[in-house]
This record gives structure tokens, C-alpha cells and sequence, in this order.
């Protein structure tokens, strides 16, 4: 009798325990797999809701049907099989990215340019895989049918027409900073005030980790098979992209080409950019600048980001594998203003 008297009294003491934790816990931490990638978020609140994993999912799947080339269903590849040269409707999202590209693809001279998206393939980086790199006769014809400029768009965005029926849109370099702004939306509208959500090195930190810290986020060195933080942020109510060419890249008969491509002249870059780090309010800008930023020569580059008042961190490839950081005069103050000094609890 005594031995179950215990195994009773044991019970309760793991049932009051696991109701203690649970009550104080801090976090709700949601993860998974997204758009090739991983997503994990964070959110201060010590009432778990269990249906904002299944949300989170039911949102991200949304935006992969509305922007994905790699699913054949998808609102974007139609766009790209379609050959009629008519107008196309768009739905609200692809809408609202299609127009933020076209406004960057503007004021970048042409270096954002989803309209790559023949190019990557060419490359091996979209959805096919090449085991060689392509001629230069085959780059040269598919630049005949690249460019942003031979898409037309209705005044309120509402529509769209190829001017060229080959014309092929790859997002990728602005989807996933999508993905975390509706993600931040749904958070928001649900009333949550303090998280992190990060999708594939994209970020959105609102609010405090806790009463006393900001949330803390590492610019990375871009260091190949390394993981090292060149600095540490603390973020409060701000979002982040990287670009790089250090971990997407091929090695075709001892060159290594990056997957970001330059719609100038159909090659990967190869301009001594290796990584461009950009701080924005919204994610989805912060993602297509960062590549805009990096298929620029560097002058440019730093030159483009002072003019437009961009907070950008560039980091240039140095003859002895080494690389020096550029700062823009917005990123300067940013870093000194934010970057944590010290190791904090």
C-alpha cells in the first residue's frame, strides 16, 4: 500500500510541476520548414496557443501558392507558362510584391530584376540543375527576353501582360522577406507586442525579448562552412536581410559562381561583393535590396545606399580571402547605436 501511496505522491508532484513550467513559461517558439528553407519564431507570452503553429503553416503555404516557381500550382508559374499575351490577373499578394519589385527594379537601375528567372535556370540555381555553366550564345539569348520593362502593369496593379511570352519570374530574392511581413501581420493582428520571426537568415524583431533586453541579431561574417557573427544587434521593432555568395554557389571546372546573377549581363556577380546586409521597417524591402545592393559594382553600391538612405552593411572580398566591411553613413550610427557591447544575460 505504502508503494502506491508513492508512485500517487509522485504523480502529483510531476502534475504540479508540469503545470508550474507551463504557466511560466516565457516563449511560445514555432519552427519549420518553408519555401526550401526553415522558418523558427519566437513570441513572448505565457499563454501558448496551440493553433498558431497550424496559422504560421496555413500563411506560409499561402504565400508559396501566390510566389513559388518551384510549385507547378502555383499563381506565379501560371503567370510564367502563360504564352497568350493577355492580361493576367493578379491576387492581393502577388499585386503587392510585384509592385514593390517594380519600384526597386526602378531606383536600382535594373540590378533587382525577378525577371532572371530564365537566367538562374541557365545556371543550374532555379529548378533545373546544370552540371556545366551555358554558352555565352545561350546567355545572350535569354537576356533578349529579360528585363522587368517588358512587363506591363495596369494603373492599380491589378493586372499584368507580358510583352514577351518567354518572360520568366523568379521571387525568391523577395519572397521570403514577404513571408515574414504577413507573418508579422497575423502576430499583430492576434495582439502579440513582442517577437522574433526569421525565415532563412530573413528577420522581423518587434517589441522586447524581455522588460530589459532588445531582441539580439547577428550579422554574420561570410565565411564559407563557418558560422561567425561579425556583430551583434540588439533590434527592437526593426527588420533584416542578407544577401551573400558564400553559401549558394557552384564549382564549374574550378570557378565558382554565385546563384545571384546580374540581369546586366546575364553571369553570376563578380564584382568583390561577398555579403550586403540591410536594416528596414519592412522585410520584403529589406530582402529585394539586399540583392539589388549586391549585383552592384561597389562604389555604386555604397553610393546607391547613402543616396537612398539605406542602413546597409557591405561586406568586399579582399585579395587574401579576407574581406573589409563598408559601412553607408545610416548604417554607421545604426551599428554604434545598437551593437551589443557586451555579453548580456
Amino acid at each position: 500500500m505504502k508503494f502506491f501511496n508513492y508512485i500517487f505522491i509522485l504523480l502529483i508532484i510531476l502534475v504540479l510541476g508540469f503545470v508550474v513550467f507551463t504557466k511560466h513559461k516565457p516563449f511560445q517558439v514555432i519552427s519549420g520548414k518553408t519555401m526550401g528553407t526553415y522558418y523558427n519564431i519566437k513570441i513572448r507570452t505565457d499563454q501558448e496557443d496551440n493553433l498558431l503553429n497550424n496559422n504560421v503553416k496555413k500563411i506560409l503555404d499561402d504565400v508559396i501558392s501566390k510566389t513559388s516557381m518551384f510549385d507547378a500550382q502555383s499563381e506565379l508559374s501560371k503567370i510564367n507558362a502563360d504564352e497568350t499575351g493577355d492580361w493576367i490577373e493578379l491576387s492581393a499578394d502577388l499585386s503587392k510584391v510585384l509592385k514593390k519589385a517594380k519600384e526597386i527594379y526602378e531606383s536600382s537601375d535594373g540590378r533587382f530584376d525577378p525577371t532572371v528567372g530564365k537566367l538562374v535556370d541557365l545556371w543550374g540555381f532555379g529548378t533545373s540543375k546544370s552540371v556545366k555553366a551555358p554558352s555565352p550564345e545561350e546567355i545572350k539569348a535569354v537576356l533578349k527576353y529579360t528585363g522587368f520593362n517588358k512587363l506591363k502593369f495596369t494603373s492599380d496593379f491589378a493586372k499584368v501582360k507580358k510583352l514577351d511570352p518567354r518572360i520568366y519570374l523568379d521571387l525568391s530574392a523577395i519572397a521570403k522577406g514577404y513571408g515574414v511581413d504577413r507573418v508579422d501581420e497575423y502576430l499583430t493582428s492576434e495582439g502579440y507586442e513582442d517577437y522574433i520571426i526569421e525565415i532563412g537568415g530573413e528577420v522581423r524583431a518587434k517589441g522586447m525579448k524581455n522588460k530589459d533586453h532588445s531582441w539580439l541579431v547577428g550579422v554574420m561574417k561570410p565565411l564559407k562552412g563557418k558560422y561567425e557573427n561579425a556583430f551583434v544587434l540588439k533590434l527592437k521593432d526593426y527588420s533584416t536581410a542578407t544577401s551573400g555568395d558564400y553559401r549558394n554557389f557552384y564549382d564549374f571546372d574550378g570557378n565558382v559562381y554565385s546563384h545571384t546573377i546580374d540581369p546586366k549581363t546575364g553571369y553570376p556577380i563578380k564584382n568583390n561583393i561577398t555579403s550586403v546586409t540591410i536594416f528596414r521597417k519592412n522585410c520584403m524591402e529589406a530582402d529585394a535590396l539586399a540583392t539589388a545592393l549586391i549585383a552592384m559594382p561597389v562604389e555604386k553600391a555604397l553610393a546607391f545606399a547613402n543616396e537612398k538612405s539605406i542602413i546597409a552593411i557591405i561586406f568586399v572580398r579582399k585579395q587574401d580571402n579576407q574581406f573589409k566591411i563598408l559601412f553607408s553613413d545610416k548604417a554607421k550610427s545604426f551599428v554604434e547605436k545598437y551593437e551589443l557591447k557586451q555579453v548580456e544575460d
